[in-house]
């Protein structure tokens, strides 16, 4: 009896009427003497089938002789609420998903968890250094499976560029002042070193800090110091000088007084963290070059949002004429850029690298290497140039005691 009532709950069935006339009848043993005929209604075809003596159409099954009027028990009446049931088993799942979500302990583990290391980064020292983290991605190492020198001053760019964001000097431009930009004006590099100690590997997380400092009247230096973000190992120590260029006629320009005002504020007066060089690099020419490839072109996803080629595209381009031998067998250490001209879209360049070793071809016992590179368009206009430093793989500089000091609290 209560099984019959529980069940009536979700399967409802309407009694006929006695006084109705209504016959019962019986839907087994197959589908015999299946006819069809079509009846329209509204405009409407509606196909109806006879079964064994009853006609089912779309609305239901209707006996023969039933009336209009009758009330009869048809298929379609007999079938159980399915909504009720629905929201009988959706309000228990619901309720039991947030028991088990109010069970859950959210207290995190440690408390550094709910910080985020791989932001922006933030302003640190009295507001004058920024200081940013980055991981080192898979993407990002090379066969040695350590980060390639392209990653890490892109790393360097990157927080050069934040820098100039997260204290609220960024214009309209890339990496411009607002004073800048009134004056089309962009910064561009013009000398570049960077000493490497030891590459990180894939996993590792690196921590960046940058500075900029006055570089005689009208440039710029930038220095960098990247360290192991774990044990506090200086890792890279990089430092730059930046002139401004106008974006319109592409020549150098002076500081303006606005802009000085703009960045001054912001110096810090250290020295460089990478000894500055005296003179120029020696001249390199067909006659002097050990290696030469040609050829090289950019492409469009070298340019940069000022329509120039980044500088970091520049590494790969004057490594493409070093010898494979040293590449094989030696990581580069060290190394002195100078940038003089501008690359643009449809030129085509050539690289040419002179080696200090003698006998390139048992570098294995030749301690470290030095070279000297040049990156010049085919007419031999030089766009930059530079040397490289080189120690074998096998003597990584893993006992560096240097560290970066942490920030005070």
């Amino acid at each position: 009896m209560v099984a019959t009532a529980a069940a009536s709950s979700f399967f409802p069935v309407t009694s006929p009427s006695p006084d109705s006339g209504a016959k019962t009848t019986k839907l087994g043993g197959g589908f015999r003497g299946l006819k069809s005929k079509s009846r329209t209604s509204c405009g409407l075809q509606v196909k109806a089938s006879k079964i064994n003596g009853v006609t089912a159409s779309l609305g239901g099954m209707k006996h023969e002789n039933d009336t209009p009027s009758s009330s009869s028990r048809t298929f379609i009446n007999m079938l159980p609420d399915w909504s009720v049931l629905l929201a009988a088993i959706t309000t228990f799942f619901f309720a039991a998903a947030e028991k088990q979500w109010m069970m859950l302990d959210w207290k995190p583990k440690r408390p550094d968890m709910l910080m985020d290391p791989f932001g922006i980064g933030k302003i640190v020292h009295d507001g004058l250094v920024f200081q940013e983290s980055f991981p080192i991605r898979s993407y990002e190492i090379g066969a040695d499976r350590t980060a390639s020198i392209e990653t890490l001053l892109n790393h360097l760019q990157e927080t050069a560029l934040n820098h100039v964001k997260k204290s609220r000097l960024l214009g309209d431009g890339f990496g411009s002042t607002p004073e800048m930009c009134k004056k089309n004006l962009i910064w561009v590099v013009a000398r570049m070193q960077v000493v490497v100690d030891r590459y990180p590997t894939w996993g590792d997380v690196v921590q960046v800090h940058t500075w900029v400092s006055a570089s005689g009247k009208n440039g710029m230096r930038r220095d960098w110091v990247v360290s192991d973000s774990e044990t506090g190992e200086i890792l890279t120590r990089a430092s730059s000088v930046w002139v401004m260029m106008n974006k319109l006629t592409r020549r150098i320009s002076k500081m303006p007084e606005e802009v000085r005002g703009e960045i001054e504020p912001y110096f810090l007066n250290l020295a460089p963290v990478v000894e500055e060089e005296n003179g120029k690099l020696p001249k390199l020419d067909d006659d002097t070059a050990d290696y030469k490839r040609t050829g090289l072109s950019p492409r469009w996803s070298d340019l940069d949002v000022n329509q120039h080629v980044n500088n970091v595209k520049y590494i790969g381009w004057i490594l493409e004429s070093a010898p494979q031998s040293i590449l094989e067998s030696h990581e580069l250490c060290a190394m002195t850029l100078e940038y003089r001209r501008e690359c643009k879209r449809d030129s085509v360049l050539q690289s040419l690298t002179a080696v200090s070793s003698a006998d390139v071809g048992n570098l294995a016992q030749s301690g470290g290497v030095e070279c000297k590179h040049l990156l010049r368009f085919e007419d031999g206009a030089e766009i930059v140039k530079g040397r490289t430093e080189w120690r074998p793989k096998h003597l990584h500089n893993l006992g560096a005691n240097n560290h970066f000091p942490a920030e005070s609290t």
